[in-house]
């Protein structure tokens, strides 16, 4: 099983952290790639991330999910590149997981028609831009899985754990990392 989770310049730190951090507590393999020319990322908050490798390096790779984090101008960033949304179109046609958390639904995903005919949360500030919007901290609808942000990505990520791992390691990881979900 392989994960990619791609980041650029603007990514929301939190959220990529927590992605990357919960599905490797499940030994979950997960490349954190970057977009940019390098793999030092400047994230939200003035935290700089480290990534695995350059995302040009490993669109040839077949992937089990792909999964964005947000970040306004990152989310951006992640929609104009054009390798990038063509490897989310193969796995959304493939039936391949992908998805992403905060203000990625509404700026990555759905202006490339990735959310088409599928139900979808995002940030509350971007849900006009969706379709399909369902005020829920988590959406999953065939292939694909939405959050609404920062405060929501532990349960996103522990989601993508139930969905990749199954739930005795969904329940394990809640367990061990002290998780009370509403």
């Amino acid at each position: 099983m392989r994960i990619l989770v791609p980041i650029a310049h603007g990514s929301e730190s939190l959220e990529t952290v927590t992605l990357v951090n919960v599905l490797r507590r499940a030994s979950i393999p997960v490349t954190l790639a970057s977009i940019e020319t390098e793999t030092v990322v400047n994230a939200t908050r003035d935290i700089r991330l480290v990534a695995d490798a350059a995302v040009s390096d490993i669109l040839r790779d077949d992937f089990d999910a792909i999964i964005l984090p947000g970040g306004e101008k990152g989310a951006e960033r992640l929609a104009q590149h054009r390798p990038l949304i063509e490897k989310l179109s193969a796995q959304r046609v493939a039936h391949r997981w992908y998805g992403a958390v905060c203000a990625a639904p509404a700026l990555t995903l759905s202006p490339h028609g990735l959310l088409d005919g599928k139900q979808a949360t995002c940030h509350p500030l971007f849900r006009d831009r969706l379709l399909h919007y369902v005020d829920q901290r988590v959406v999953l609808d065939g292939h694909c899985m939405t959050s609404q942000g920062p405060g929501t990505t532990m349960e996103f990520a522990l989601a993508w754990v139930e969905k990749l791992a199954g739930d005795a390691e969904r329940k394990r990881l809640t367990e061990e990392m002290l998780v009370h979900l509403h």
